[in-house]
């Protein structure tokens, strides 16, 4: 037995706030819920994106209904890839540039696929990818 799929991935920023408006406004992701200053929660297609504040969860148990969540979480740029199709690459790229977000590279890989990457609010590094990059089977397994 093993997973079925990845539920859901967190990030860890140094403002909420801020990356609530990056994660809602220029990535377009519809907010799930909210902290204060804790968290701000993203559905994204048929998972979850977390974003917690690195200096609080990494110190403190958070109680939901009673239940003790530990303590989790790290400091540094994290990185997250979001899925898009090739057609959207040009789209993506001119609404990037739109809302000020500086692209750090473009890979158009040999296996198949185009990234785009660029950074969040908190400097975590994060990619736009065809779904093509994961669409070989690796070559030690051939």
């Amino acid at each position: 037995m093993s997973p079925r799929r990845v539920l859901e991935t967190a990030l860890y920023v140094t403002d909420v706030a801020a990356a609530e408006h990056f994660y809602g406004q220029v990535l377009g992701l519809q907010l799930f819920s909210r902290e204060t200053d804790h968290h701000a929660f993203f559905r994204c297609g048929d998972g979850m994106l977390l974003l917690f504040n690195a200096d609080r969860t990494v110190h403190q148990d958070h109680l939901v209904n009673g239940s003790r969540i530990p303590p989790h979480g790290t400091h540094g740029a994290g990185h997250i890839a979001f899925a898009m199709e090739a057609s959207e690459i040009d789209s993506w790229r001119a609404k990037l540039i739109a809302h000020g977000v500086a692209i750090e590279s473009e890979v158009n890989w040999p296996q198949g696929g185009y990234s785009i990457y660029f950074r969040d609010p908190s400097g975590n590094s994060l990619e736009l990818a065809t779904p093509e990059v994961w669409a070989r089977t690796p070559a030690a397994l051939d």
